[in-house]
C-alpha cells in the first residue's frame, strides 16, 4: 500500500478546489437546463467538494502544529489562511446541503429551481473562499517559506553535484 504524502493537506487542498469550482459551474448550469440529471451532477460534486473542504482543514489543522512558532507576518497570514479555509469549509457544506435538497426537489419547478438558485449563489461564495484560503496558503509557502523542506536548494545556496548513485 502506498505511503500517504507528507505533509497531507498541500496534497489534500486540490481535491475541494477543482471540486468546488466544477460543482459551482454544474449548479449554475443547473438553474436554467433541468435535465440530464444536472441538480443531481451539482449535488454529487459539491458534496464531495465539501468533504474534500473538510479533510483540508483536519489535515491543515494538524500541518499547523509542525510550523509554529512563526514571524509575525507569517502568522497573521496564517490565520487569513485558516479563517479562509473554515469560511470555505462552512459554504462548500451548505452549497452540499442545498444542493441535494435541490436535486430532490427537482420536480416541483418553483421550488426546485429557487433551491438551485441559492445553492450556485453559495457554491460561487465557496469558490471565492477557496481561492483567499490558497491565496494566503500560497502566501504562506513562496513569500515566508513555511512548509518548505530545508533541504531543498535556494537562490542562496548551490545545489549539491548528483552522483551515479542518485540516478
Amino acid at each position: 500500500m502506498p505511503a500517504l504524502p507528507d505533509p497531507l493537506h498541500p496534497a489534500i487542498v486540490h481535491f475541494p478546489i477543482a471540486f468546488l469550482i466544477a460543482g459551482a459551474v454544474v449548479a449554475v448550469l443547473a438553474i436554467f437546463v433541468r435535465r440530464w440529471h444536472l441538480p443531481w451532477l451539482a449535488a454529487i460534486i459539491l458534496v464531495a467538494g465539501a468533504l474534500g473542504s473538510v479533510a483540508a482543514l483536519i489535515s491543515g489543522e494538524e500541518e499547523e502544529h509542525k510550523v509554529e512558532p512563526l514571524a509575525a507576518a507569517a502568522d497573521h497570514i496564517l490565520e487569513e489562511h485558516e479563517e479562509w479555509g473554515e469560511t470555505t469549509r462552512n459554504l462548500a457544506l451548505l452549497a452540499a446541503l442545498l444542493a441535494v435538497a435541490a436535486a430532490f426537489t427537482v420536480r416541483q419547478p418553483i421550488v426546485g429551481r429557487g433551491l438551485s438558485i441559492v445553492t450556485a449563489v453559495i457554491a460561487l461564495a465557496a469558490v471565492y473562499a477557496v481561492a483567499e484560503a490558497g491565496h494566503y496558503g500560497g502566501e504562506l509557502v513562496y513569500r515566508h517559506g513555511v512548509g518548505v523542506n530545508s533541504s531543498v536548494t535556494t537562490p542562496d545556496t548551490p545545489p549539491q553535484q548528483r552522483t551515479r548513485d542518485d540516478d
